[in-house]
């Protein structure tokens, strides 16, 4: 290991960075060292600005990807290697102005039903009825839930934070059903060997498969459950102060484009999943 990525990696421990983001983060510095074939100490602005017009022009990389990239190397030159923003500038890439595809409650239904193992259906309707994050999902244990408070713990969510969310009366119900079925240990949901949490990978392909199975065309992974359950509380008139709290968001404005997804608003619930007729779950 090199002087710089440990120095790296030590700056981005302190900053306290989830182990995803450090492992995004020092791809994107090997990626550029890769690239010029140098040391990143030894590049400067314009070297930086052209691999990033590389990934965007000639790899056809995603918005996603190019911001990550974006990110990793401003922590690398401004953090670790201490240049100057008005010195050496990494232009963010801009996100295209596009809104995610809304699942309505009749499709998060289909795809609920379509989830034929009760393994499945309880981790898909987990992700959608508590707004949880995939990586967030994974990571639960039993001990996360809360019956007598009908709260669901997330613990080191994004920003390394805990918060609490909704449990609703019907994922409780069936969190029962799949803990008298899998008697789960140490994590809620495991792989395959059933000696580690599912993997991030596994539940997104889980995701796809379900939704192609139920028929829904619209784009957008598992974290469409997410946008879905936000958008469906909003338009039950739970106010955004509290959709806010449920989904861990730091910054009001991250939850107001909830706002442009939404449309009209019927009597509150405590959970979107009590939105769905019983067949539909």
């Amino acid at each position: 290991m090199t002087p710089l990525r440990k120095q790296m990696i030590e700056q981005m421990k302190v900053h306290r960075y989830a182990e995803r983001t450090q492992e995004a983060y020092l791809n994107a510095v090997i990626g550029l060292a890769k690239y010029y074939r140098q040391s990143p100490e030894q590049l400067g602005e314009r070297e930086v600005q052209q691999y990033l017009l590389h990934l965007i022009d000639e790899r056809k990389l995603s918005w996603s990807t190019c911001n990550q990239v974006c990110h990793g190397l401003k922590f690398l030159y401004h953090k670790t290697l201490k240049r100057s923003q008005e010195d050496f500038c990494i232009p963010k890439a801009i996100q295209p102005q596009k809104l995610p595809e809304i699942l309505s409650r009749h499709e998060v239904g289909q795809i609920l039903q379509a989830a034929h193992e009760l393994k499945h259906r309880c981790f898909l309707t987990t992700v959608y009825s508590a707004g949880l994050r995939v990586g967030e999902a994974v990571c639960l244990t039993p001990g996360n839930i809360d019956s007598e408070r009908m709260t669901l713990r997330v613990e080191q969510g994004k920003g390394q934070k805990d918060r609490y969310t909704v449990l609703s009366p019907r994922l409780l119900t069936l969190l029962r059903q799949y803990w008298r079925a899998y008697h789960p240990t140490d994590w809620l949901f495991t792989n395959r060997r059933g000696d580690e949490h599912m993997s991030v990978g596994a539940a997104q392909k889980l995701f796809y498969v379900t939704k192609r199975r139920a028929g829904i065309s619209k784009r957008g992974g598992i974290h469409s459950l997410r946008h879905a359950f936000a958008t469906h509380l909003l338009e039950a008139g739970t106010d955004l102060h509290t959709i806010q709290t449920l989904l861990g968001h730091r910054h009001i404005s991250t939850t107001l484009r909830y706002f442009h997804l939404s449309h009209g608003h019927i009597a509150k619930q405590n959970s979107p999943l009590e939105l769905l007729p019983e067949s539909e779950h």
